[in-house]
């Protein structure tokens, strides 16, 4: 598969499992904010795998992927409803420290200007 239509497919998957975890009704899951950091699909579409990450920690990032790995199979069934894949992916939810990351960078930056 063309990296292109590759990059288009993840995007998509992507795109529409943000919008279907917005629309989990999980009590568990809405005391934060959750965010897809990036998404590695296998070449034949058969796995998935979703680094989540939180702003409010890596540990909140932990709970929510395992809240989510139990809602894998719906969630799954709502992305085969809204893209048409010949093969729906098995989702594999991942947590990690990227928005942490990214804020510890940014004081380095910040620290270094003044």
């Amino acid at each position: 598969m063309p990296s292109y239509r590759k990059n288009h497919t993840s995007e998509s998957i992507k795109r529409e499992i943000s919008a279907i975890i917005r629309e989990l009704k999980d009590p568990r899951l809405e005391n934060g904010f959750i965010s897809i950091a990036k998404i590695d699909i296998s070449k034949k579409n058969s796995s998935c795998k979703v680094f989540i990450s939180a702003l409010n920690g890596y540990e909140y990032a932990e709970k929510a992927a395992e809240c989510l790995q139990a809602a894998s199979g719906y969630i799954r069934k709502q992305l085969g409803e809204r893209i048409r894949l010949r093969y729906i992916p098995t989702i594999v939810f991942i947590p990690t420290d990227a928005v942490e990351y990214g804020t510890h960078i940014l004081e380095k930056i910040n620290n270094l200007n003044s």
